[in-house]
């Protein structure tokens, strides 16, 4: 293996400009336009939760800093425990998606 990027030759393959890629067939068309979809569904809610945390802390302090184990606040627990609960279960939902659509395009 090459010790650094020097020892390439990256001149002589060139390069490839995506306009003269052929267009992608069909299947692989819907599969991407379909991950396209679910990213971005689930990064909306994600960004939603992530966002509530500022509006609750601004509009409804009182529920926000509200101690409940040991000190901690309402805002902290549903930063850590909830939010890492959650980037858990959008993995999972995103896995099932993409494992339920390589089913139903796997021809083999």
């Amino acid at each position: 293996m090459a010790d650094n990027k020097n020892d390439y030759d990256y001149v002589a393959h060139g390069t490839v400009d995506f306009k003269d890629l052929p267009p992608l067939d069909s299947e692989t068309n819907e599969i991407m336009h379909d991950e396209l979809r679910t990213g971005v569904s689930l990064t909306v809610f994600y960004f939603i939760m992530i966002f509530s945390i500022p509006v609750l802390n601004w509009y409804f302090p009182a529920i926000a800093f509200k101690p409940i184990w040991g000190g901690m606040t309402v805002t902290w627990f549903i930063t850590s425990i909830v939010m890492m609960a959650m980037a858990f279960i959008i993995a999972y939902i995103h896995t099932k998606l993409y494992e339920k659509r390589l089913a139903k395009y796997d021809h083999d």
